[in-house]
């Protein structure tokens, strides 16, 4: 456990640009509630700039999941078209709060679980932290699992009927067991060899994968005698644009939002390191909605290619690159997805947990130490049953996950934008009996706007009839029309309700913090 080192005394600037740091050199003194993984980014370190950013959602966007997620649709009955409509038009309606949230990281230098202590509390933001972790251990889990399902099929080509035909054992081969637990362990090596030769890899991995995305589309046409042929079938049975298709777009809509909801909690784990606002807002454009359009598109095509050649969509890439006959392009291939599967896992399903589990604990638990708690915990949510259908994937998984971080972010941005007009008081985020420590460390009216919003959002949860695990009329019936759309409720209801409850019932200490935070930014400079 590594903890901050003696610094002179540390002193609040607010700087021309409006971001606030501490001076140069200085640190915040050790707590319960700071280690050196939590402490505000120095000016100095924020250095990431426009192509910074936009290179991170290249990296994070163009990866395995991102690709199910697309071609799932198609599975589910929708055609390409439809399918981009869904992927199009979720993506930008995600990138607004994963903006605004960004904010105050660029802003103040400060981690998520940091940033979440000004509506939550200093012990309440615990709880979106850890329900944020516990959703990014899935993540990974999943990301591995797929990982380990390249491993198998390259070794299986390698070494034949001997690997594939192997006992079963938990519903799948050994020998998938084994792989899954192989990859499992060389992440777990990267993670414990250090992180910067994980971001080298990062700075190519994204572009092999375009390449493989696009050798994977010139493959299937081949396969499929043309485009023309690949996108007139589409899955089979795809959809028209009457009532049936829209009854599936907007559990799909919301399916899609869920897919980044958990980054737009945790941006600003990325932000800190912004060199200015700008940065973080152009950079996040151009890197997230594009990115996530083209890949996806290449994604929906050759899924609604692979129903014209095998006679149904192959949602996953790996059952799709395992039908190559050529072993230089199946090895080319499953080192594409390794390679995308490592560069992804360790940006967008690490860095958030680690300091998640840092915050929970700081004397005890590092940022590292946090990364190796996750790799276990990854295997506890069973990933292979989220991915068997695309149903699970998409509705279950991420369209629940959705709706309850969306409260956790309607919660922030009512707080920080609404409420605080985005001025915090950045020494009193690690201080007990500051201003955010409101009741006992707990804010109730995060908490009551949590709980009434997670209740509208995922209350009505449905699944269709012998296929996912909720009851097919929803757990509370009367709100199942809610749940089709839990993202969204859950964001505006957690949002309207933690606004109002902040201005009918203001905190005292909250009023005064604010005011002496206006004045600091005024003057430039405060002790802490």
């Amino acid at each position: 456990m590594t903890h901050s080192p003696p610094s002179p005394e540390a002193v609040v600037v607010t700087h021309p640009d409006g971001r606030v740091s501490l001076t140069e050199g200085s640190s915040l003194p050790e707590s319960p509630f700071v280690n050196s993984d939590l402490q505000p980014v120095p000016i100095s370190r924020r250095d990431w700039g426009t192509g910074s950013f936009t290179a991170l959602w290249v990296s994070m966007s163009v990866s395995i999941p991102a690709w199910t997620l697309a071609s799932g649709l198609i599975a589910a009955g929708m055609d390409w078209r439809q399918a981009m409509l869904a992927v199009v038009l979720g993506n930008l309606v995600v990138l607004l709060p994963m903006v605004l949230t960004g904010h105050a990281g660029a802003k103040y230098g400060i981690p998520f679980p940091v940033f979440a202590r000004a509506a939550f509390g200093l012990r309440g933001a615990n709880l979106p932290a850890l329900l944020r972790g516990a959703v990014a251990c899935g993540w990974y889990g999943i990301q591995t699992w797929v990982g380990g399902q390249g491993v198998y099929v390259l070794v299986g080509r390698l070494l034949g009927d001997g690997w594939t035909g192997a006992a079963v054992v938990g519903g799948n081969p050994w020998t998938l067991w084994l792989s899954f637990g192989l990859f499992w362990v060389a992440q777990l090596g990267i993670i414990l060899w250090g992180m910067e030769g994980v971001r080298r890899v990062q700075v190519w991995a994204a572009p092999l994968m375009i390449v493989g995305g696009v050798a994977l589309l010139v493959w299937m046409a081949v396969e499929a005698g043309g485009l023309a042929p690949m996108l007139s079938l589409d899955s089979g049975e795809s959809l028209d644009w009457g009532p049936s298709f829209w009854a599936l777009f907007f559990p799909s809509l919301m399916g899609v939002i869920g897919y980044w909801a958990t980054l737009t909690l945790n941006i600003s784990d990325f932000t800190r390191f912004s060199a200015s606002q700008r940065s973080q807002v152009v950079g996040q454009t151009l890197g997230l909605p594009t990115t996530m359009t083209l890949f996806s598109l290449l994604a929906v095509m050759v899924t609604a290619g692979t129903a014209s050649v095998y006679g149904e969509p192959l949602w996953n890439p790996i059952d799709i690159v395992a039908q190559m006959g050529s072993g230089l392009g199946l090895l080319f291939a499953v080192f594409i997805v390794l390679l995308a599967t490592i560069s992804t896992n360790i940006a967008a399903n690490l860095v958030g947990p680690a300091y998640d589990l840092a915050n929970l604990k700081p004397r005890l638990i590092s940022f590292r130490t946090g990364a190796v708690i996750t790799c276990f915990l990854s295997v506890l949510i069973f990933p292979w049953r989220l991915l068997e259908n695309e149903n699970v994937y998409i509705f279950t998984w991420l369209g629940t996950v959705g709706g309850v971080l969306g409260t956790v972010a309607g919660i922030l941005l009512a707080d920080y934008w609404l409420l605080r007009r985005t001025r915090m008081n950045l020494a009193a985020l690690y201080e007990r009996g500051s201003e955010y420590w409101y009741t006992h460390g707990w804010n109730w009216r995060a908490l009551v706007a949590f709980g009434v919003g997670t209740l509208l959002a995922v209350g009505g949860s449905h699944s269709p009839e012998g296929s996912g695990p909720f009851p097919t009329d929803g757990l509370i019936p009367f709100l199942a029309p809610l749940a089709d759309y839990g993202w969204l409720v859950g964001l505006v209801s957690a949002l309207l309700l933690h606004w109002g409850l902040g201005v009918a019932f203001p905190d005292r200490n909250g009023r005064a913090g604010r005011a002496a935070a206006e004045s600091g930014e005024s003057a430039g400079a405060a002790t802490v």
